[in-house]
């Protein structure tokens, strides 16, 4: 099926619908939601344009797009079209039918985890989701479903260390750290910015909302460069306004590389950014992996998987 090499990763966006309500969900999306306008056979068509245009792997996002009744359908179209499939989802609600196609061959999991304590976690969900989505990501581990685990730092003197460590007694493999994003419900201190991005934004990678929109990542909601459901994939890849915004990021994303991060990790200048675009000097407190800057509280507990954000100090309930 594969003619072009315009794409290495998609990140599919099925649904708005989702039942929590995060205070930092960066789509906005929760129980009020929909799945958009994109019809099952919209999807379908957009899947396989996706791996017409070179990608071999797509995550289905959302919202929860475990709540999109027709996402096995889905998953087994990407699958046909020979791409490997990671569904993030926050394994709240996982029916009989879900766990079937969670262990189709080519199939893995990606999910959110916040904290060891159960009223930390239900502030941030604003649902109490603790036990359930523990519970369910140890009976992926004991099915052999691959998953990988984020930990997301929302509130100040989170005990994310804490959680962190119970992912790791579950021997979940990968686990990796993020701070806010000031996007969708996730702003704060400013609207969005490319501050909130990591650096890679269009690199052959797109994302596809339950609207048709595209963006260059999910992060980069406010930068549409085209709707699949009036134009096809490869053309938007290829069209003007996909390389005259992606264009515009990666200047912007190269002048920042070439400004090494501040030694003060509360500085604009250490953005998620700093990680991933590799500009970030050992000696400096923000360098990759540093675990605690001098604006941390005193009593805060150290990750040592933590990396540069936008902002480590914050106002009491934010971090």
């Amino acid at each position: 099926m594969q003619s072009l090499d315009l794409l290495d990763f998609a990140w599919w966006e099925i649904t708005e619908k989702c039942q929590l309500a995060c205070n930092h969900c960066y789509a906005s999306s929760g129980p009020d939601g929909s799945h958009g306008t994109m019809t099952v056979a919209d999807w379908q068509r957009v899947i396989s344009q996706t791996r017409e245009a070179g990608a071999k792997m797509g995550q289905f996002i959302g919202g929860e797009p475990t709540l999109h009744p027709a996402m096995p359908q889905l998953v087994r179209h990407a699958l046909d079209a020979g791409m490997e499939v990671e569904i993030y989802t926050n394994l709240v609600h996982v029916t009989p039918a879900m766990w079937e196609t969670f262990r189709l061959p080519g199939v893995r999991l990606a999910t959110s985890y916040y904290s060891d304590q159960p009223d930390e976690h239900e502030a941030i969900t604003r649902r109490p989701t603790l036990k359930v989505t523990t519970r369910n990501i140890a009976r992926a581990q004991d099915l052999g479903i691959p998953l990988r685990a984020g930990v997301i730092g929302v509130l100040n003197r989170q005990r994310t260390q804490q959680g962190i460590a119970v992912l790791e007694r579950l021997g979940v493999p990968e686990i990796g750290y993020d701070d806010l994003r000031e996007v969708g419900r996730g702003v704060r201190d400013s609207g969005p910015s490319t501050a909130q991005l990591c650096g890679n934004c269009g690199d052959r990678k797109i994302a596809i909302s339950p609207t048709g929109d595209v963006w260059p990542c999910v992060f980069s909601r406010w930068l549409p460069v085209g709707n699949v459901r009036q134009t096809p994939l490869a053309d938007i890849l290829k069209g003007e306004a996909f390389a005259q915004i992606t264009g515009q990021l990666q200047e912007e994303f190269q002048v920042r590389m070439a400004r090494p991060c501040r030694p003060d990790p509360c500085s604009p200048d250490c953005s998620p950014s700093c990680k991933p675009a590799n500009n970030c000097r050992p000696a400096n407190n923000c360098a990759p992996n540093y675990s605690c800057g001098p604006c941390a509280p005193k009593d805060r507990n150290c990750n040592p998987v933590m990396s540069c954000s936008p902002n480590k100090c914050r106002p009491t309930g934010h971090k």
